[in-house]
């Protein structure tokens, strides 16, 4: 069975452009909101993601939207805590795939390191 993990270097997920994601006041607080509009970067990138190493300069203080743990994705998403292993590997995929392709060295990678 496939179990999600992050991987470095990837950052996917840091494409944070709102037009993107048309619901995020259904599921951020106000401040959330405000918070997380505050880190999109003219270019739709987060502001704290470096480029060039591929890593967020604030993964240790990095916002609860930003984590993937159980007790956010089931406050956030609704997303049941058995339910959240498949979850969190699917939007991965999708977002790797959205970023840099199916059949992108960072897909191939993560398939890889999750177990796919």
């Amino acid at each position: 069975m496939a179990t999600w993990r992050c991987v470095k270097q990837c950052g996917a997920c840091c494409y944070l452009d709102p037009s993107e994601r048309p619901d995020l006041d259904e599921y951020l607080s106000p401040e959330e909101l405000e918070r997380y509009l505050s880190m999109v970067g003219e270019d739709g990138w987060c502001v704290n993601f470096d480029r060039a190493t591929r890593e967020c300069r604030i993964y240790e203080d990095r916002p609860r939207f930003c984590r993937v743990q159980v007790n956010v994705f089931q406050d956030l998403y609704g997303i049941e805590p058995e339910e959240l292993n498949e979850f969190a590997i699917d939007c991965c995929r999708e977002h790797i795939e959205d970023m840099y392709g199916e059949r992108s060295l960072e897909m191939h990678r993560f398939d890889q390191a999750v177990g796919i």
